[in-house]
């Protein structure tokens, strides 16, 4: 023991902690605290011995499995200074790391008034009328004090107090010996006494310690090595110690007693009551050093993230370590004396903890769940034992108080949605990508199991837009369509050599993602070379997407060039034979109108495309954009018997697919051409949606003039062509009548 107490008083600012001093000694010595001596008594008697006995294993349940935790991922990373903060944020990225450190720094700040109370009520024995409030504060300000000349203080006095903690324990053993064995009350012995959570929310900041330990980690030679062995050790101490403590204190005392008399301990010690007070008093020196210490340091990191102001990390005259840091720890802990008193703040304190201890049961869980080659720790822990603590948690929380975990859960929601907006850029990788990896494989393998129906179709669709900038209209159709739930790929291709463009590429794609980010498109980035363009589109077309989510649409721009719609189309015939089906867009800028938005559908029921082009203005139409826009579905016929035919089809297809539009046939007069009649009708339209034919080898060119006359003095128009394998079966099976 000289030799350790020598090391500590000769220890360099420097020097490094190793596992006793950095993380065994700290954290026991917050376990074994204010609630053991001050509480556990109190928690017998409210109880009973058997509730108690279930409160401390449940407690140290949670926190064993948290500790194993915080070993397994410890381990696989050096755990930087905020300790569990620092776990958090570098694992689940750091807006949730944000919305748990700042609970962990309340409940640092926390620690230090519920330490200070129990300062003040171990005073009774000399002082039984002492102001517990004003001793509470003046604790707090004298703590914050030593700290502020830094810890060495506290570390040199760690190990003459874990020696006074022991011989106090001694003490209440041969008081304990000494006395009438009472008979143990296994239940509770009052009609109206609190509830069984009420007390376990009492006494659970007694199991908090371990965070004492990951709380110093940057300042621990190993912390890989040093937090799971010391942090197990003493979860497994105060197990031992208040496992004991809880029945001797029934065996030596009425209920009546234990729960009227905190300092029941110096009772039943008798004479040797004077032993007890240097292990009580030591015990809430160096738990409230620790936590005072503790908390500035979380809120440093959370500053160095720039979760924070910068200023809250600034220094303060010769205040060594963070200055205005423990400076706001101060004030949070004066603040939390107006509660009231250990049983007042000791709740308070154990939700911010099981909150902070969910996320680190979490963090292990998905990192062991997700398997990231990068998690390769030296302890591993089951998944299962993680999840089950973090479940623990949480379902604890909700048994002491569901409007406290709800109002934690909407806090720290909040603080998340914050840094979302805010949109930290985090210089470190984390376990989110990995995770949602793993969910997609699993979910694109059940998928694939799933027969296709038409019932759940929907367009993916791949837009080979050229530049987006220059036509930003076209990517907004396309993102109408799929309408966020569907899958948009928006590609540019350059023709040209691999080789010559491979660095180009990357470059076209990281502006194509600030492009579409601009216009507020979802979609994926893509940015291929090809050596031809026709024969790149359709191998780009055909490898696009992956089992059960391959993009089922191929959409393009109106080119102005007769050559490009040539290729267009050439391209489309490809892609029918592999059942993909195909857009051409021609967008026209003009300014909305005040009036109701229209969207005209021309069916012309000899290509199987109608159901796709109801149901493309039917999925515009959903958009905010478009909302209450009225579709109306037309057909041009050149007798009336036809368009008797034609009135009976488009109603039975308005009726099954139960799409909001109207629906017209016009018998075009004699001489008059098709597209003179769109042309007079759907002028005044916002959109047109019409069909394209099949084309032969050959035909290409001359369907290209017609569509360039066809869109001649007409708004945005859609082209359709639908070859996918439900081709006729979008809106039902009313074309099977």
């Amino acid at each position: 023991m000289q030799r350790m107490l020598a090391a500590l008083k000769g220890r360099s600012r420097d020097e490094k902690l190793g596992t006793f001093i950095g993380v065994f000694t700290p954290s026991v010595l917050t376990i074994l605290g204010v609630i053991l001596y001050l509480r556990t008594g109190w928690v017998v008697g409210n109880v009973g011995l058997m509730g108690a006995l279930v409160i401390i294993v449940i407690a140290h349940l949670v926190t064993l499995a948290t500790a194993l935790s915080v070993s397994a991922v410890s381990t696989n990373m050096r755990v930087g200074a905020g300790g569990a903060y620092y776990i958090i944020s570098r694992s689940l990225g750091v807006e949730i790391g944000a919305a748990i450190g700042i609970p962990l720094f309340l409940a640092q700040a926390f620690s230090v008034t519920l330490y200070a109370f129990g300062l003040a009520e171990s005073l009774q024995i000399v002082w039984p009328a002492v102001p517990q409030k004003m001793v509470a504060a003046a604790t707090v300000l004298v703590v914050a004090l030593l700290a502020a000349r830094g810890a060495g203080l506290a570390l040199r006095l760690q190990i003459p107090i874990m020696v006074a903690i022991g011989v106090s324990l001694v003490a209440l053993g041969v008081g304990i010996a000494n006395s009438d064995p009472e008979t143990i009350r296994l239940t509770t012995a009052f009609e109206d006494p609190p509830g069984f959570w009420t007390v376990f929310a009492v006494f659970f900041p007694a199991v908090t310690g371990i965070l004492a330990g990951i709380s110093m980690s940057g300042d621990l030679k190993h912390p890989d090595r040093s937090i799971p062995r010391g942090t197990i050790a003493a979860v497994l101490v105060g197990f031992v110690v208040y496992i004991g403590a809880a029945v001797g204190l029934a065996l030596a005392a009425d209920p009546a007693e234990l729960v009227a008399n905190n300092l029941i301990w110096f009772t039943i010690a008798g004479a040797a009551g004077v032993l007890i007070l240097p292990g009580l008093w030591g015990a809430i020196f160096s738990s409230a050093v620790g936590s005072v210490l503790s908390a500035p340091r979380t809120l440093e990191a959370m500053v160095a993230d720039r979760v924070l102001p910068r200023w809250l990390g600034s220094p303060i005259g010769r205040v060594r370590g963070p200055g205005v840091p423990l400076l706001v720890s101060l004030l949070v802990a004066l603040g939390a004396v107006l509660l009231g008193g250990i049983n007042a703040v000791a709740p308070v304190l154990t939700m911010f903890f099981l909150t902070t201890y969910g996320m680190v049961n979490l963090v292990a869980g998905v990192e062991n769940l997700t398997a990231d080659p990068s998690y390769r720790p030296t302890m591993r822990v089951h998944w299962a034992i993680s999840l089950v603590g973090a479940g623990a948690c949480f379902w604890v929380m909700f048994l002491i108080s569901p409007v406290a975990l709800a109002v934690a859960v909407i806090f720290e929601i909040g603080v998340y949605l914050l840094m979302r907006r805010r949109a930290l850029v985090a210089p470190w990788g984390d376990l989110r990508r990995g995770a949602m990896m793993s969910l997609v494989r699993s979910t694109v393998i059940q998928l694939r199991r799933l027969p296709n129906d038409p019932r759940n179709w929907r367009p993916n669709i791949l837009l080979f837009s050229g530049d987006v900038q220059r036509r930003p209209d076209l990517a907004r159709f396309a993102a109408w369509l799929v309408q966020d739930r569907g899958i948009l790929t928006v590609c540019e291709l350059g023709v040209g050599s691999l080789e010559r463009y491979a660095g180009f590429a990357a470059e076209r794609r990281a502006q194509l993602d600030a492009d579409l980010d601009e216009l507020g498109v979802v979609a994926f980035a893509e940015v291929d070379v090809v050596d031809d363009f026709v024969d790149g589109a359709v191998a780009v077309a055909q490898a696009n997407g992956i089992a059960g989510i391959e993009s089922n649409t191929v959409m393009f721009g109106f080119s102005d060039k007769l050559e490009r719609r040539v290729s267009a189309l050439q391209i489309i015939e490809r892609l029918a034979l592999i059942g993909k089906s195909a857009i051409i867009c021609r967008t026209v800028p003009h300014q909305r109108r005040a009036s109701r938005r229209e969207i005209h559908v021309w069916w012309g029921g000899l290509q199987n495309n109608g159901d796709m082009l109801a149901l493309f203005a039917h999925l515009i139409s959903l958009n905010p954009e478009w909302r209450d826009a009225r579709i109306r579905i037309m057909s041009v016929t050149s007798s009336d018997m036809m368009a008797e035919r034609n009135a009976r089809m488009l109603d039975r297809v308005i009726q099954a697919a139960r799409i909001p539009a109207e629906t017209e046939v016009i018998v075009r007069r004699s001489g008059q051409s098709v597209q003179s009649v769109i042309r007079e009708r759907s002028e005044g339209a916002d959109v047109v949606l019409m069909g394209l034919r099949t084309n032969q080898p050959g035909e290409e060119l001359e369907y290209a003039r017609r569509l360039e006359e066809l869109v001649e003095g007409l708004p945005t128009v859609i082209f359709v062509r639908c070859a996918g394998e439900f081709r006729g079966r979008l809106l039902g099976d009313h074309q099977e009548e």
